[in-house]
């Protein structure tokens, strides 16, 4: 009699049932709180010259990015396995009190680091946002019905793709500096506000399980050291130097531990049952490797059209738009078309082979491209890998089951940051490795070369990478996609 008293209070109850406005409107406020996140990843740059200007140290300036990517992409797994096992509402609730956190440091900022720290924790806070925004569209809507808000996610991005710089310039040059980052606070508290009362009923679903601290310290530092040496190989340091190669030994050590820390752990950090998933482990795979080719060579592809086609800065950066829109269109073409196929695996492939085949055009043809060449081909590139996204994040939180949601989110969000993070320091390696005088940070100057051949290798690179992209996503096996109602979609083709 006791023991079934204490089974019904250890029961979920059952959650209650959210109307369609509150579904709306959990999904718009995750959204906005992801846009903080997003935006604070590009309105920066344009307002580093002011910064060291008015703080002093410019040596220092890298860590104002270098910073927030550390910590964002270290901690945005563990705020998976948080969210699953404490619910949803209370830490995206913290993430974003503690990105809110860091913009208050960083605006109040008297001295450049007291600024890296607040970019640090910014970071903190918004590695969470990115994860916890599509967990909780994953709590809400079945994988049938989810693709379609991939192209919401894709907008967001795309929006803080072209506000961010232009944001930036503007509070830099014409008004001060620390707006960038007191913008944060209206839209982060006008985030919380829309999400306050409907999120309560989010259901909880592993409220019994427990944190495994030491598994997350390992993840942090492993990470942490990975990036380091990303970050700094090929500019501050040569990639062979003792310095990286030190860096590079002590991630693989902790990385070792922390795989150890996995198989004896009572309740590891990532479930084996997770990353045994061979649905999870090449969907992942797939994004992680797609962002490394995205993002590598979207950092080279303004320097290419300012220094071979002729672009002025401004210019290169209104030529971007193609790159990014086509994205966003993909993304939103897949998102739509995936719950009419069966084997919607093949929607992203497609996109894939589309992207591979113009990168494999605009490498070709570099030495000698017109603008308007340039950017039908780089459209056709962020159609073609933007049909990857949903396909990849639908396929992992479709093959988990809901207790594992935030976790497989979260290792997803990990993974595809790190690519980006990996690409960047590839292709630089490349363009320094044939000659391009350009260290992975960028430059604001026009870069006289006598040969496109650096760029032509840097777009074969990403080619290449691209093409291992496909091939994890032809290796990822099909789940039928779960749906409130099977009927919701009808089939156009297998």
């Amino acid at each position: 009699m006791d023991q079934t008293v204490e089974n019904q209070a250890m029961a979920p109850k059952p959650a209650p049932l959210i109307s369609e406005s509150e579904k709306n409107a959990i999904i718009g406020g995750v959204l906005l709180s992801m846009l903080l996140a997003a935006l604070d990843q590009t309105i920066v740059a344009p307002a580093l010259p002011t910064i060291a200007r008015s703080l002093g140290h410019a040596e220092y300036l890298p860590w104002i990015v270098t910073g927030y990517l550390l910590t964002a992409t270290a901690m945005s797994p563990l705020y998976g396995k948080i969210s699953d096992v404490y619910g949803r509402r209370p830490v995206i609730y913290a993430a974003i009190l503690i990105f809110l956190l860091g913009s208050l440091v960083s605006a109040l900022a008297p001295n450049m680091l007291v600024l890296v720290v607040g970019r640090a924790i910014q970071g903190a806070g918004g590695g969470g946002l990115f994860a916890l925004a599509q967990t909780v569209i994953g709590d809400l809507v079945p994988p049938r019905e989810r693709a379609r808000y991939a192209a919401w996610i894709s907008g967001t991005w795309a929006v803080a793709s072209v506000a961010g710089p232009l944001l930036g310039g503007v509070f830099a040059e014409h008004l001060h500096w620390s707006l960038i980052f007191w913008i944060n606070l209206p839209i982060g508290f006008l985030a919380m506000a829309i999400i306050n009362n409907p999120l309560k009923k989010l259901p909880i679903t592993a409220r019994h399980h427990s944190i495994d601290g030491l598994g997350a310290v390992l993840l942090v530092v492993a990470t942490a050291l990975l990036l380091l040496a990303l970050s700094w190989g090929g500019g501050t340091y040569p990639w062979f130097s003792a310095e990286i190669l030190g860096l590079v030994a002590c991630s693989a050590v902790f990385w070792a531990f922390f795989a150890l820390r996995l198989l004896k752990a009572a309740e590891p950090l990532i479930s084996l049952d997770v990353l045994g998933n061979r649905i999870v482990l090449a969907g992942t795979l797939s994004m992680f490797l797609l962002q490394a080719a995205n993002i590598g060579a979207s950092v080279y592809l303004p320097v290419y059209l300012q220094s071979v086609v002729g672009l002025s800065v401004a210019e290169s950066g209104t030529a971007m738009l193609g790159l990014m829109l086509g994205t966003v269109a993909g993304a939103a073409f897949s998102g739509r078309m995936i719950a009419r196929f069966v084997h919607y695996r093949r929607i992203a492939m497609a996109g894939i082979s589309l992207a591979i085949a113009c990168i494999g055009v605009l490498s070709a043809i570099a030495g000698h491209a017109s603008l308007l060449e340039v950017e039908i081909l780089t459209t056709l590139i962020g159609l073609g890998s933007g049909t990857t996204f949903p396909v990849s994040t639908i396929s992992v939180q479709n093959a988990v089951d809901r207790a594992h949601l935030g976790v497989a989110t979260g290792v997803l969000t990990f993974l595809r940051t790190l690519g980006g993070a990996l690409g960047v320091a590839m292709l630089g390696a490349v363009a320094l490795g044939y000659g391009l005088p350009l260290a992975a940070e960028g430059s604001q100057a026009h870069i006289q070369l006598t040969s496109a051949t650096p760029f032509v290798m840097i777009f074969l690179t990403a080619g290449v990478t691209l093409v291992l992209a496909l091939i994890a996503l032809a290796l990822m096996p099909e789940k039928p996609l779960r749906g409130h109602d099977e009927q919701a979609a009808p089939v156009l083709a297998e």
